[in-house]
């Protein structure tokens, strides 16, 4: 078990270093603007641009500058550990804007996780204990309508009823627990949180329904009927267990990926989160704040996959050795 973790940690670190790699050979063949450029100011001279090249290393091979960028992400650099360099659009040292982004998107993701997870399992249990019953329909019908209606089109709906019409919700912008108190916060993530997990949770709800519905037909579950156990037992400890087994694999890689940047929801609810910035570095030519955005959200998927596969590999066996 030890060899098999090991050897998946070395390829999420193989992993890492093919995108981030991809990502700046990307940046410098297909360059929206000349980051040197945009730090010099407006009207520089060429004598400008080339001093600033020089002061950012910008005037060595790519190849020796990405080497540099992952040196100084494992050592540290100026700013101190992890080296997450310096922002040509802000002038200043990126890891306190990557840190504080990223906390922010942070707490969208785990909590309309939560959400998904309290909202989107009972419904697909309940929906297979009583299949094709009213409850059923209308469960399947939420799931239908969650599955296909868009964050861009949810969200400004929602800000229009429940803060613009009748006002039981604040608007947009994100509000710190530490400088506006937990209440504040809460009311001011509801709608976020709601918007984000309807669509996974009406999956999440369709995905338990059919798999609990496959477990309730299997061999085993006969068998323990017909040994005299109570019905609850049968579907909380046989049918349950084995119905949400897929679901770790899929909260794994939802949640990793949402960490990386909910952009949509972000942009719709003014959050300052990592997908609206990473967007925003983009138009910008912010080298290094694309590259520290790609690491976060690369990292985090990989660790997730990375995480399924050590569960996996305890619930079965077999996985150890493939």
């Amino acid at each position: 078990m030890i060899r098999y973790i090991i050897r998946r940690l070395l390829w999420v670190c193989v992993t890492l270093l093919l995108i981030t790699f991809l990502t700046y050979m990307i940046f410098f063949v297909m360059p929206p603007t000349r980051p040197e450029v945009n730090f010099a100011g407006k009207q520089p001279t060429p004598e400008l641009i080339a001093e600033v090249k020089k002061q950012f290393g910008l005037d060595k091979p790519v190849i020796y500058q990405y080497g540099l960028f992952v040196k100084r992400i494992f050592l540290g650099d100026e700013y101190g550990w992890p080296g997450l360099g310096f922002s040509f659009t802000s002038r200043s040292e990126l890891k306190p804007i990557i840190y504080e982004r990223f906390l922010v998107t942070l707490q969208l993701a785990l909590g309309a996780a939560i959400l998904w997870l309290m909202v989107g399992i009972p419904i697909g249990i309940l929906s297979a204990l009583r299949p094709r019953s009213v409850f059923d329909r209308a469960a399947m019908g939420f799931a239908l309508f969650g599955v296909s209606t868009p964050v861009f089109f949810l969200g400004p709906v929602l800000l229009y009823i429940f803060w613009f019409n009748l006002g039981w919700l604040p608007g947009t912008g994100f509000y710190p627990i530490g400088k506006y108190g937990l209440s504040e916060w809460f009311l001011h993530m509801i709608m976020p949180w709601s918007v984000l997990a309807l669509a996974f949770a009406a999956f999440y709800a369709r995905m338990t329904r059919g798999n609990l519905i496959e477990a309730m037909g299997e061999d085993y579950i006969r068998t323990a009927r017909a040994k005299g156990l109570s019905e609850r037992r049968v579907v909380m400890k046989h049918g349950l267990r084995a119905s949400l087994t897929p679901i770790v694999t899929i909260l794994g890689l939802d949640l990793g990926g949402l960490i990386g940047g909910a952009l949509i929801t972000e942009t719709v609810f003014n959050l300052p989160g990592l997908g609206s910035y990473a967007v925003k570095s983009v138009f910008s030519g912010d080298l290094y704040a694309i590259l520290d955005v790609t690491i976060i959200a690369s990292f985090f998927i990989t660790f997730a996959n990375l995480l399924v596969d050590i569960i996996y590999a305890f619930l079965d066996p077999r996985v150890r050795y493939t």
